[in-house]
């Protein structure tokens, strides 16, 4: 089995810079790169900052090993001194950003890279993979969140997902909000409480639908979701009764027209004397879907697809750029591409009740706080160390507090502006 290191996810053009660097002696200048995106996502309120706590592991662990340096320089992709200086390379900058689970919007520098050119400028391909994959998974797992309305979700997406990914957006989704994940390995990595249920194949594979259910909970219990929808739905849910009682726990139901279905489940549910049993749905559900059933009587939604390609928007357009060289902003001009230069320092201003109104972004050292202003980044690495980063339970709680600060609009899943404004002032 091949496991990606994370020195390869480097691009061919950044060891292209490094090696002219080093050659015409600019690698070693000290130099700023910010992660930023200009735009959210159409019809996005906000951004959700997710995946830094992996990003700084594979940081610690970003290495070239001989066999990465033979690959290099047999294929061109660096000259001599470049495969040296490969061989050496350890990341001794500075990282600061917005904590997991913050919110942001255009503008907002959410990751701040300092060090010399060669060794931020190698980091660049692995800081984008990992932000923009988890940032979009965990914007569209707080859109879901919010649509579901206190009830519980359970992230379910993957079979539609690279196998690395699939365990990222687990995290993702569940830093978000949702309450669980079928993804046994995001299980045993980040402790994410886990759940799932039987498929239509096990109830196809045995004589009858009774005895699937009834092999089900002779294994697992009354506690145990039933997936129902297999046959006819109303005759499936007589039949998970029927075998489990009353006491069973939930039944699943994955096709159909959910609302008229979920209507018509409880209904027998409570005719049968089930009425704890609760209703489980999924089937391509997506924020949308989620917000159609929020007057029906479901207990809980299974989100897959939807969830792990971010809901429509699969990236969430984050760049890195260099900012600043040598204590000196420097500025790209491109058209409808231009940067603002200069190392930044961002604060979330709310009014005295906690609802947040605006967020200022300053050069480095400029002072612009003001009661009930909040500073934005933290400290990840210092002179090449991680630090302390919080568990993923606090970031979760981090993101709900701030979901709760935003004012109410932010929250629309119609399309409108970003929930608070950006104000960006540049260096001087």
């Amino acid at each position: 089995m091949h496991t990606l290191r994370p020195a390869l996810l480097t691009d061919h053009y950044e060891l292209t810079m490094v090696s002219a660097a080093l050659r015409d002696g600019t690698a070693d200048r000290r130099c700023v790169f910010e992660v930023f995106s200009r735009r959210l996502p159409a019809g996005r309120r906000y951004g959700v900052v997710a995946g830094t706590a992996r990003l700084i592991e594979l940081i610690r662990e970003f290495r070239f090993d001989p066999a990465d340096i033979e690959f290099l320089r047999r294929t061109g992709v660096v000259d001599e001194p470049g495969a040296e200086w490969l061989s050496r390379y350890r990341f001794t900058g500075e990282i600061d950003g917005y904590a997991e689970g913050e919110l942001f919007f255009p503008g907002s520098p959410i990751l701040t890279v300092s060090g010399s050119f060669a060794e931020c400028v190698v980091l660049e391909t692995l800081v984008l993979s990992v932000l923009n994959h988890d940032c979009a998974v965990a914007a569209a797992a707080a859109r879901m969140v919010t649509a579901a309305r206190g009830r519980a979700l359970i992230e379910m997406g993957s079979r539609r997902a690279h196998e690395e990914a699939a365990v990222a957006a687990a995290r993702a989704a569940y830093l978000a909000g949702f309450r669980f994940t079928s993804n046994l390995a995001a299980g045993q990595r980040y402790g994410i409480p886990t759940a799932g249920t039987a498929a239509h194949a096990f109830t196809l594979l045995h004589d009858d639908e009774r005895a699937a259910f009834a092999s089900q909970v002779a294994t697992l219990g009354k506690d145990t979701t039933l997936l129902v929808d297999t046959y006819d739905i109303s005759q499936g849910i007589r039949n998970a009764i029927e075998v489990a009682g009353p006491e069973l726990r939930a039944v699943r139901i994955d096709s159909g027209d959910l609302a008229v279905i979920a209507q018509q489940s409880r209904q027998l549910l409570d005719s049968l004397g089930a009425t704890e049993t609760k209703i489980i749905v999924s089937g391509d559900l997506d924020e949308y879907a989620i917000a159609a059933l929020a007057a029906e009587p479901v207990d809980m939604y299974g989100a897959g697809t939807a969830v792990v390609t971010g809901s429509g928007a699969p990236t969430a357009g984050l760049v890195y750029k260099l900012v600043e060289v040598e204590g000196r902003p420097v500025v790209k001009r491109s058209e409808q591409k231009a940067t603002i230069g200069g190392r930044k320092v961002a604060v979330r201003r709310h009014k005295p009740t906690g609802t947040a109104i605006e967020e200022i972004v300053v050069p480095q050292g400029v002072p612009d706080h003001r009661p009930n202003d909040r500073l934005l980044q933290r400290s990840y690495v210092v002179d090449g160390e991680p630090v302390a980063l919080p568990t993923l339970d606090e970031s979760r709680e981090h993101l709900r507090q701030c979901l709760i600060s935003i004012p109410w609009e932010g929250l629309k899943l119609s399309a409108g502006d970003p929930a608070i404004p950006v104000t960006v002032v540049p260096a001087e």
